[in-house]
């Protein structure tokens, strides 16, 4: 009797464990700054992030503010332990030179399933 309940103590962790299984999403870095460029120039960073769950991360969305900043991302689900990215790119042609902060909004199937990473710098008109 004792054998039976300690193996069925041992299987009900297992499926606690297995539904406490998520993916985590942890970014290198959250900000990056392309400081001064001319505004007719683009300008594109890409930032990595590590899947730091048990459980495989999908990157369902990432988006921005406004039209001016485009973000791509890694389609392919990323394993426990392995890297993925979050390419964005900021186009200021159709915007006033000066200072600017924008958010992309990275939504997953993590735990933190909506994480804020920013670009900012500041354009100039060109010479």
């Amino acid at each position: 009797m004792k054998k039976v309940l300690f193996l069925f103590s041992i299987l009900l962790a297992a499926v606690f464990q297995s539904l406490n299984a998520q993916a985590v999403i942890k970014f290198d870095k959250t900000t990056h700054n392309f400081g001064t460029f001319s505004i007719s120039k683009p300008q594109t960073v890409t930032f990595s992030f590590t899947n730091t769950g048990d459980k495989p991360l999908v990157i369902q969305q990432a988006f921005s503010s406004c039209g001016c900043t485009v973000a791509d991302f890694t389609k392919q689900p990323i394993e426990p332990g392995k890297k993925g990215e979050v390419k964005v790119t900021y186009d200021g042609k159709n915007t006033y030179a000066g200072p600017f902060k924008k958010p992309v909004t990275v939504r997953s199937n993590a735990s933190n399933s909506l994480v804020r990473i920013y670009i900012e710098g500041t354009t100039q008109e060109d010479k």
